[in-house]
């Protein structure tokens, strides 16, 4: 009897912690993976027509660059969030890269942050990997932490500069296709490069002599010797 009675309480736990609810990775701060620029941009206060064209061809990406603590609240000052990156592809958001404020995270170590984080996203792994960073694709930097599901990916990183931590999210699927497309769009830059060099070459050469052709008109005309 008193080997069940520890039993029982003991797999009850067990059951219990399986239960319980996973962390929600399809969304930050209101912002749904999927979510179109329009949306967005009326969520973080803003236009549409602030977001900064990256790509075109093949796929549409934008940017979307949202501050937090331009909202003048007391819960906005008190934000460790600096800033935060919202990537679209053809109208859908990808990726966010969330950065945060060095001076509200002054004197907290790598495991500070990964403990923090731990409370609200679960147990971290420590992959040895790198992941594209911000909004410059070329760009990679090692992955200090990640929290995932499988459809969704976090990813602790340390800011371009190093001064400071930068969270990392991604809908996989969707960052999948935009990471294609951008390297395609890559591709065809690189391959159409000669092209667009010579053309260029040819119209400063062409307005450059119709410069100097106005300018010899114009001198002609008022010579007097």
């Amino acid at each position: 009897m008193i080997s069940r009675s520890f039993q029982i309480p003991f797999f009850c736990l067990t059951i219990g912690t399986f239960l319980l609810p996973a962390a929600d990775l399809s969304s930050y701060r209101g912002f749904h993976f999927g979510m179109s620029l329009t949306r967005a941009a009326e969520l973080a206060g803003m236009k549409p027509s602030d977001a900064k064209l990256s790509e075109q061809r093949p796929l549409t990406i934008q940017t979307l660059d949202f501050q937090p603590n331009l909202f003048h609240s007391a819960a906005a000052k008190d934000d460790p969030v600096s800033g935060i990156t919202l990537s679209f592809s053809n109208n859908e958001l990808f990726r966010m890269a969330v950065v945060y404020d060095r001076y509200k995270l002054e004197g907290m170590t790598t495991d500070d942050m990964i403990q923090a984080l731990s409370k609200t996203y679960g147990t971290a792994s420590k992959p040895t990997a790198e992941i594209a960073y911000h909004s410059y694709y070329a760009e990679r930097v090692p992955v200090i932490a990640r929290w995932e599901d499988t459809e969704y990916s976090y990813n602790l990183v340390r800011s371009e500069d190093r001064s400071t931590y930068a969270l990392v999210l991604y809908s996989k699927a969707l960052d999948a296709r935009a990471q294609t497309g951008i390297v395609e769009g890559a591709r065809l830059d690189a391959l159409e490069a000669p092209q667009k060099e010579a053309d260029r070459v040819k119209k400063q050469t062409e307005e450059n002599e119709m410069l100097q052709e106005k300018s010899r008109l114009a001198n002609k005309a008022s010579f007097r010797p």
